[in-house]
């Protein structure tokens, strides 16, 4: 599924407003937190606050910046 938004000015910043659908598929309402991540190809996932999702993010970052190195020439 892929769903067009556009950034639009909020005061100093730029937001964007997620469609009703887009919070059905997250699961999610106001106040909830959600989380941009880096992905392949200069992409950015969205995602939900899940049950142990900080400490998965902060051991893949750990190991993403041990073994940078590593991943890039894997990479290739």
């Amino acid at each position: 599924m892929t769903i067009e938004v556009k950034l639009r000015r909020v005061g100093n910043s730029l937001g964007v407003i997620i469609p009703t659908e887009a919070l059905a598929l997250l699961d999610v309402k106001e106040g909830d937190v959600l989380f941009l991540t880096e992905a392949a190809e200069g992409a950015v996932r969205l995602s939900a606050r899940r049950p142990g999702f900080a400490e998965k993010a902060a051991i893949a970052d750990d190991l993403i910046h041990r073994y940078r190195n590593t991943l890039a020439e894997l990479a290739k």
